[in-house]
C-alpha cells in the first residue's frame, strides 16, 4: 500500500517535533545542570583531572550560618567559634585543613578582666609535677574554662605548670563569661570546691574573692559582651545555573580560601600562623559529601565573619566584601542578606561604619577584636 503525501507529510512533521522536543529536553537538562569547576594548567593552579577541579582531594568544614546583617548576638553558643583552654602545648591552627597545620604555643591566659582569679598561698615550693598530679580532671567549671597557673621561681613568670619546674605560687582562675552566659552561683560553687582540693593535694591555703562580687561583675560583662558580639554574613545566590561543590571551591580558592575540617566549609587563613580565619565559606553539607558531588546542585553559598575574633589589622570586612563580589562575578551570583534582599554599595558601606564603631568600642574596654582576651571571650 502507497503512503499518501498526505501520510507522509504528517510522518515528518511528528518526526520532527519529536526530535525537537528530544532536543529541548536535552537542552533543559544541559542549562539546569549545576556549573563544574573547568581544569586549569600548572601555572593557574593546581592539577586537576578530566572532569575539573578535584574536590576530594581537600577536606572540608561545617557550613557556616549567622546574621544577614552585623548584628548585636545574645551570648549563646555560636557553630565554628572557638573554645580556649588553659592546657600548655601545641595546638593546631584553627580552620585550616590537615595538610597546612602549623603548631602554635600556647600561652597563660589568666587575666583579672575576664577571669575569677584565686590566690594559692604555699608553704614551700612546689614542683611542676605535682602541680600537674593534682590538677583536676577537666579544665570546665559548668561552661566556663578553669585553669591552674604557677608562679616559676626560675623565670619569674605566671605560667600553666610545667613538669621539671619549680612554683613559689599558684593561682586557679575561672572565666567570667563567653557566649554561653555569664559565671553564675553554682557555678562558682564549682569553682571553689576544685580549686579547694587543688590546693589541698600541694598543701597551699586559696583565697577566694567574695561570690556576690563576682557573679556581678560577670553580668556586667556579660551584658556588654551581648550587646558587641558582631557576627556577620552575607549570602551569595546563583543568578541562574546551580553550582556543583567544585566549582564553588575552585572560584574560592582563586581567592585564597582553603579547606576546612567538615564538609561544606572552606576558610580564608589569618596572615599569622594559629590565629582564627578570617573569613568562612559554608555551603550544603550534603552536597559536599554526595556520592558524585558533581551532580550535586547548590544554589547558594554564605561568607561569614566572626567580628570579635579577627584582627582589626586583617581588614576583615573590607576582604568579605571583596570576595563576595569577586564571587558574584565569576560565578553569576548575586550578594544578599540572609532574607534574601540584594546588599547594594551604600548598604555595605553602612555595615563597614558600624563595623568600625564595634572595634573602637572594644578597643576602649582593652578587649580589641583578634586579642587573646577577646577569643577568650567570645567563644
Amino acid at each position: 500500500m502507497v503512503m499518501s503525501n498526505l501520510q507522509l507529510g504528517l510522518a515528518i512533521a511528528g518526526g520532527l517535533v519529536l526530535a525537537a522536543v528530544v532536543a529541548h529536553g536535552a537542552w533543559t537538562s544541559r542549562k539546569n545542570a549545576p556549573l563544574q569547576a573547568q581544569p586549569e594548567d600548572d601555572r593557574a593552579g593546581p592539577k586537576t583531572g578530566a572532569g575539573g577541579f578535584d574536590f576530594n582531594a581537600v577536606e572540608h568544614a561545617s557550613g557556616a550560618g549567622g546574621p544577614g546583617q552585623l548584628g548585636q548576638a545574645t551570648n549563646s553558643g555560636e557553630a565554628g567559634a572557638i573554645d580556649p583552654v588553659f592546657d600548655a602545648g601545641l595546638e593546631p591552627a584553627f580552620g585550616v585543613s590537615s595538610f597546612a597545620r602549623v603548631a602554635v604555643l600556647k600561652k597563660p591566659m589568666l587575666d583579672v578582666l575576664i577571669d575569677v582569679i584565686a590566690p594559692i598561698a604555699l608553704d614551700a615550693p612546689v614542683s611542676g609535677d605535682a602541680a600537674l598530679a593534682a590538677m583536676p580532671t577537666t579544665r570546665r567549671v559548668g561552661s566556663k574554662p578553669f585553669a591552674i597557673e604557677g608562679f616559676n621561681a626560675a623565670s619569674q613568670q605566671w605560667e600553666l605548670p610545667v613538669a621539671g619546674q619549680r612554683y613559689s605560687a599558684l593561682q586557679a582562675g575561672v572565666q567570667l563569661a563567653n557566649r554561653s552566659g555569664a559565671l553564675n552561683d553554682i557555678e562558682y560553687s564549682e569553682f571553689v570546691i576544685k580549686t579547694q582540693a587543688f590546693a589541698d593535694a600541694v598543701n597551699g591555703a586559696p583565697e577566694f574573692p567574695e561570690m556576690r562580687d563576682e557573679v556581678s561583675r560577670a553580668r556586667e560583662l556579660d551584658s556588654f559582651a551581648g550587646g558587641h558580639d558582631g557576627q556577620l554574613s552575607f549570602t551569595l545566590r546563583a543568578r541562574h545555573a546551580a553550582w556543583s561543590p567544585g566549582f564553588v571551591a575552585q572560584h574560592a580558592a582563586r581567592l585564597g580560601f582553603v579547606a576546612g575540617a567538615m564538609p561544606g566549609r572552606m576558610v580564608l587563613p589569618a596572615s599569622t600562623p594559629g590565629m582564627p580565619p578570617v573569613l568562612g565559606l559554608g555551603f550544603d553539607a550534603q552536597a559536599a559529601m554526595a556520592e558524585d558531588p558533581a551532580q550535586s546542585a547548590i544554589r547558594e553559598i554564605t561568607l561569614s565573619l566572626d567580628v570579635p575574633q579577627v584582627e582589626r589589622a586583617e581588614r576583615p570586612f573590607v576582604r568579605m566584601r571583596e570576595s563576595a563580589n569577586a564571587l558574584a562575578q565569576a560565578m553569576d551570583g548575586v550578594v544578599t542578606d540572609d532574607n534574601g534582599a540584594v546588599l547594594p554599595s551604600d548598604a555595605m558601606d553602612v555595615i563597614g561604619s558600624e563595623l568600625e564603631q564595634l572595634y573602637d568600642t572594644l578597643d576602649a574596654r582593652d578587649l580589641s577584636a583578634g586579642s587573646i582576651l577577646a577569643r577568650r571571650l567570645f567563644s
